[in-house]
């Protein structure tokens, strides 16, 4: 039986790698951060008694910032597979919080590499880059395309990256990083504007809110299905030897196309509902990120198979059915035509 350890795993991506790893056979370690209240509401789903004779999923404190802890996890699980998800992840939030943002997401994962290169452990190391990292650099990005990042966020993306780079160049580690652009779901945090906009779209339709204030409606992004995203980072690390991938989906939509479809397919307009609020503007905006994946369908056999209608379909079905709401219901057979049954609840 494999081991994986995952940091994050409390995340959407971190949920949804879970559950595939899971239905692989894996026996499954995440780090998760000691908190007064619980914050494992995507994974409960997934919980077992520890006390039971064939339990997978094995949760332990942990954090980023603590490199002791790190070494010592590793050491005593002594991971096959190692999905460095954890992150201080939310663009903006990063330019209120740039020195955390850094220690967390940039400094973390040379802790993470360092404590691998020390334990001397034979693993495979799963960095999740951003195409945050491209920032003002033309569209379409691929492998090759310089970056320019253009946020806290991303400059900690970049050094997270080049770290990986250099502890595979230098110490011969097991180490590769996935360029995944903007993926989403049922289970994006609330205050991403995808989950935002679909969200408040059940609250309108049931007469709870009357406004959503948004920022920049131009921004546009290569939009995903996360479920994929995290079958293509397994991928990555079945590969004979480590080495760096770009992930999207190949199109490219703004926050304007996401609102227009997404209230379309709920019956509603937008443009009565929307009001522009500039506390939601970044300092320095990243106009448009499109990926090219040509790399990733040579070498890796994965193409997007769920695309930008498709995803807003199943995010909005899915608030809809939170709020207790009829809508188109295509979500769900969506999600199960496209392959997906390993998801728990799909």
């Amino acid at each position: 039986m494999k081991k994986a350890l995952i940091t994050g795993i409390t995340g959407q991506d971190g949920s949804y790698l879970t559950e595939l790893l899971l239905s692989k056979g894996y026996e499954v370690h995440g780090i998760i951060r000691r908190s007064s209240s619980f914050n494992t509401g995507r994974i409960d789903h997934l919980y077992e008694d520890p006390h039971g004779p064939d339990v997978r999923l094995h949760l332990h404190y942990g954090d980023l910032t603590n490199s002791e802890q790190l070494t010592s996890l590793i050491y005593n699980i002594s991971p096959d597979e190692i999905y460095n998800l954890g992150a201080q992840s939310h663009v903006r939030v990063s330019f209120d919080m740039p020195e955390y943002t850094g220690d967390v997401t940039a400094i973390g994962t040379t802790r993470f590499l360092e404590a691998i290169r020390r334990s001397g452990i034979k693993t495979r190391f799963y960095q999740a880059s951003s195409s945050e990292m491209f920032g003002a650099a033309d569209p379409p990005q691929n492998e090759k395309t310089p970056f320019r990042p253009r946020s806290p966020y991303a400059a900690a993306k970049l050094y997270s990256y080049w770290m990986t780079v250099n502890y595979r160049e230098g110490y011969g580690l097991w180490a590769s990083n996935g360029i995944l652009f903007n993926h989403e779901s049922p289970r994006r945090g609330e205050t991403f504007v995808t989950r935002k906009i679909t969200k408040a779209i059940a609250a309108i339709r049931a007469g709870q809110q009357d406004k959503l204030f948004l920022g920049n409606l131009d921004a546009k992004r290569d939009w995903g299905f996360a479920p994929e995203y995290v079958e293509v980072m397994w991928r990555m690390l079945q590969q004979d030897l480590a080495d760096d991938f770009v992930i999207g989906t190949g199109e490219s939509h703004s926050v304007r196309e996401f609102l227009a479809a997404a209230f379309a397919y709920a019956g509603l307009d937008w443009s009565k509902y929307v009001e522009i609020d500039t506390k939601y503007f970044r300092p320095t905006e990243v106009d448009s990120l499109k990926a090219d994946c040509s790399l990733a369908s040579q070498k890796l056999g994965w193409e997007a198979r769920v695309l930008f209608d498709d995803l807003v379909k199943i995010m909005v079905d899915n608030d809809l059915e939170r709020a207790g709401q009829s809508g188109p219901g295509l979500g769900k057979k969506i999600v199960l035509d496209k392959g997906f049954g390993w998801i728990k609840g799909a």
